[in-house]
């Protein structure tokens, strides 16, 4: 047996948060911020190892890592974790953006309290993408709603009680239909399976997906609510923009740039590939959602007067990006919205990043209160128009290979929803680059005229999302070659259901995965070896 790195990934956090709690107070102000940054880097370079470490390849797109032991034996409710080129960038994307969030501007209320949930927040976001086991997924996702709502609640904005309140409701009642949705899919699976039962996917995944598709379209759509809530996909959407605005930055940087993922992340291994052949037919719903998502959250992002808040209606075009391309159902769409699942980590973090130093200086978030900053500011101005121009997606930085690839993918299957997409990237131009030009060359404001630029601390804390930006961007392989081959899998997996999708040659760059026409598959998704059965075979 090898080193437990995933064990430590999701331990790690939560011991130096229990480290802070537990520190006197006679000098937590002084260690406290010093050990949850050390505990945030230590975890970044275990999973920095990890990813260098990982296979690439066909053959192993099942998961790697694996650690599972029992938990609850007499359920078979294990401790089973695992990571696949789904779940190893969200994962990468986590260890990198938590430390620069706790290394943000302090808060003016507890900090020590403050950096405690951040890193419990980390090690329950750490479990939930890594988990294989259905309970075990839905304890981590619960745990999320706690510290979340205590760095709001603590030391966010004026609102921050509302914002709070209201981000924990709406995700608590989500947690209820999934928590439903795993009972439901648990024991209709049990009861037509001779084998005993288990929480494990991909029991739960082989059982699931023979059920009848009326079965399969309820469940799926119990899942979904959870996840809806939690990307913010509209309608599920009112919670977000007050507790985006009124956490504190390093707060807002979590919230848009990790809890979202996991909403759309369970969406991906939680929802299509448990249901394939529901996710099929429920697909026109979601698009439609996604679409009205994208057109609507752009729209009013840009009538926003209030520059974290359009930051916060932004995410609402984003979320409908995302959704677009893994309901495209083809390698290139699937691969694409991954990809930008990442790449709206490390834009939108640098983007709350960057709104907070001006907030740190100006104590203002109004466009009216602000103007003129590429005068006194300019460092701060490059990059956020970097920043601002990787959200858009311009070749060369990281969102344009995500964007392109959701667009070629969603056309492929669903023409006119892609069409509607594209019509997304031009708004989300439009609203950026005009919140760009009030805030950075609108009228000079004379009270803005003594402040300071950007500090070679701040410059050093964005330096790590700026690099992630231009690598994606510049040399995207890879992320695509580790994250392709268990793509390919779960397009496999969907056209096993419906063969009515199966189309040729959907890869990405080389080393292309195609069922091909004599074939279907039954894929575990778990480094277990496939089965494949002859077209005539019976699902």
């Amino acid at each position: 047996m090898g080193f437990p790195v995933l064990d430590v990934i999701v331990f790690l956090p939560a011991g130096a948060a229990g480290a802070v709690a537990l520190m006197p107070a006679s000098f937590a102000a002084t260690f406290a911020k010093r050990l949850a940054l050390a505990a945030g880097l230590i975890e970044l370079g275990f999973v920095a190892w990890m990813v260098v470490a990982f296979k690439t390849g066909n053959a192993n797109a099942g998961f790697q890592f694996t650690s599972k032991g029992p938990w609850f034996g007499a359920l078979d409710i294990s401790w089973y974790l695992g990571v696949d080129g789904i779940s190893l960038f969200l994962v990468a994307m986590t260890a990198l953006l938590f430390p620069i969030a706790m290394a943000s501007p302090p808060v003016e209320r507890s900090q020590r309290a403050y950096l405690g949930w951040m890193l419990l927040l980390e090690s329950a976001c750490m479990a939930s993408f890594l988990s294989l086991d259905a309970f075990l997924f839905f304890v981590a996702f619960e745990v999320t709603l706690v510290p979340g709502y205590f760095i709001i609640v603590s030391s966010g904005g004026p609102q921050r009680g509302y914002a709070a309140t209201k981000f924990f409701l709406y995700t608590f009642a989500g947690s209820a239909f999934l928590f439903v949705g795993i009972l439901a899919t648990f024991f209709l699976v049990q009861a037509k399976s001779s084998s005993g039962a288990s929480f494990d996917i991909v029991y739960l995944a082989r059982g699931a997906m023979h059920l009848p598709v009326a079965d399969q379209e309820w469940l799926l759509a119990a899942f979904g609510v959870a996840f809806a809530i939690k990307m913010p996909l509209v309608p599920f959407h009112t919670w977000m923009p007050n507790a985006y605005t009124e956490a504190p930055t390093g707060g807002s940087m979590v919230l848009a740039g990790i809890l979202f993922k996991l909403g759309a992340y369970g969406i991906l291994r939680w929802g299509i590939f448990m249901f394939p052949e529901g996710a099929v037919k429920l697909a026109p719903v979601a698009l439609t959602l996604a679409a009205v998502g994208i057109i609507w959250g752009s729209v009013v992002a840009a009538m926003q007067r209030d520059l974290k808040r359009l930051v916060a209606y932004g995410t609402v075009a984003g979320v409908g990006f995302i959704v677009i391309g893994l309901f495209g159902f083809t390698t290139q769409g699937i691969t694409g919205g991954i990809i930008e699942m990442v790449n709206h980590g490390l834009s939108t973090g640098a983007l709350f990043l960057l709104v907070g130093m001006i907030w740190e200086r100006r104590r203002t978030y109004r466009f009216s209160e602000l103007g003129g900053l590429q005068t006194v500011m300019p460092v701060l101005g490059w990059v956020f128009m970097a920043v601002i121009m990787s959200d858009i997606g311009l070749p060369g930085l990281n969102g344009f290979i995500g964007e392109f690839l959701v667009l070629v993918g969603t056309f492929i299957t669903h023409r006119w929803w892609a069409v509607v997409a594209t019509t997304g990237v031009v708004l989300g131009a439009v609203y950026l680059l005009w919140a760009y030009q009030r805030v950075f060359h609108g009228p000079a404001q004379a009270v803005n005229a003594g402040i300071r630029d950007m500090t070679w601390l701040e410059r050093f804390a964005v330096a790590p999302l700026l690099a992630g930006i231009i690598f994606i961007g510049v040399y995207p392989q890879p992320l695509l070659e580790r994250i392709q081959p268990a793509v390919d899998h779960l397009v496999a997996h969907v056209e096993y259901a419906d063969p009515s999708l199966r189309i040729p040659s959907q890869g990405v760059g080389h080393g292309t995965f195609a069922v091909p026409a004599d074939q279907v598959v039954d894929l575990p998704l778990a480094g277990q070896k496939t089965s494949a059965a002859g077209a005539g075979g019976s699902k």
